[in-house]
């Protein structure tokens, strides 16, 4: 952890080198958990921002900021005294000052330009965009941990469907799901649930007290140590009718190129447009505009999109969740990109796949489960 913590620690120095700043303040809940190895500084989770915040400074040293409220759970489960040196304030101090975080880190680093991830105070430059650049590319860990929530998510998507029944609510299939991800120690940042008519209806479907008579759609995005990698499920009662199966086949086509272009160098633009030829090619040329197809991920759930305009770039060793959808279904994985292509790491076991062939490769995409 040690090794992956002075890697990410080099970026940001080098981040700061590049844009004249002292230091930098991380206090998102998705930055702490990138820049710590998997630790949380997350109570509230109705606020972006976490109770505890680290300093990194020009010269690559590590602090944790944090008040008597908070800093002995810090270091005994979150964070540790041997890469980050603690310093502790009083509640008080950080409520009437507002100024109080930025003053103790300009006193720490010696500079006064100081910058922070996300929006502390409006004398303060935002950079959480400059710090995503830091994060897209994972470590080797990284990589590891994604890979095996991945897994852990595929298969509880799976054996949800053991465990729910038709006539039950979005809601109660929800909390189902919720429950299962939970027990991995897994948590749903994202939980959406369809039934019938309204997969059609919505691209966001909340859960609702909605019955679930013939078609689901279930999306989640999972969250375990601060990674984050997002899926989707479709199931039938019975057979599922020619038209649902006619536009997955169509949504997995789209799916399939996007894979196979998800390439080193490649930039967002050019899977954008790799999707919109393969929406036109399957016959639903309109459909791109009705959602995004995703992109990049890892410590948010998209860390940029894919847009006509993108010219941020695929590299090895990052993640990657494509998400293309026709009306009425969708087909969503998270995969992890390599030097030889793709690797899926949120396939479910037993569960019914679509296969594509795309320029000599296959690919193989979550299709309709039938209970």
């Amino acid at each position: 952890m040690v090794a992956e913590i002075e890697i990410k620690t080099k970026r940001l120095g080098q981040l700061l080198d590049l844009q004249g700043f002292e230091g930098v303040l991380l206090n998102g809940q998705h930055n702490f958990a990138w820049v710590t190895g998997g630790g949380s500084n997350g109570v509230d989770t109705s606020r972006e921002n976490g109770v505890a915040t680290i300093l990194v400074t020009r010269d690559r040293r590590r602090f944790i900021f944090a008040s008597r409220i908070e800093m002995e759970r810090m270091l005994s489960e979150q964070v540790s005294t041997e890469v980050f040196e603690p310093i502790e304030f009083g509640w008080q101090d950080e409520k009437t000052s507002s100024n109080y975080l930025i003053d103790r880190a300009a006193e720490v680093s010696g500079g006064s330009r100081i910058a922070s991830d996300i929006s502390i105070d409006p004398n303060v430059k935002a950079i959480d965009g400059l710090i995503s650049q830091c994060r897209v590319r994972l470590t080797p860990p990284e990589v590891d941990r994604l890979r095996l929530l991945g897994k852990d998510a595929g298969i509880v998507m799976r054996e949800i469907f053991g465990r729910i029944t038709p006539g039950e609510t979005e809601k109660e299939i929800a909390a189902k799901l919720a429950f299962e991800m939970e027990l991995s120690g897994i948590k749903p940042v994202v939980t959406l649930v369809a039934a019938d008519e309204r997969i059609a209806k919505y691209r966001h479907p909340l859960p609702t007290e909605n019955r679930w008579k013939k078609k689901l759609l279930l999306v989640v995005c999972a969250k375990r140590s601060g990674l984050i990698v997002s899926l989707s499920r479709i199931a039938t009662v019975g057979a599922a009718d020619s038209e649902l199966v006619d536009i997955t086949q169509a949504a997995a086509f789209v799916n399939s190129t996007l894979w196979n272009a998800t390439r080193e160098g490649v930039s967002g633009g050019e899977l954008y447009q790799a999707a919109a030829r393969a929406y036109k090619a399957s016959g639903f040329p309109s459909e791109i505009h009705k959602h995004h197809q995703g992109g990049a991920a890892g410590y948010r759930t998209r860390e940029w999109l894919a847009h006509p305009l993108s010219e941020e770039l695929v590299h090895a060793r990052m993640g990657f969740a494509w998400n293309p959808s026709i009306t009425g279904t969708k087909v969503e994985e998270t995969v992890i990109a390599g030097e030889n292509g793709v690797e899926v790491i949120t396939r479910s076991p037993d569960f019914p796949e679509i296969g594509h062939t795309i320029e000599g490769k296959d690919y193989f995409s979550s299709g309709i489960l039938e209970i």
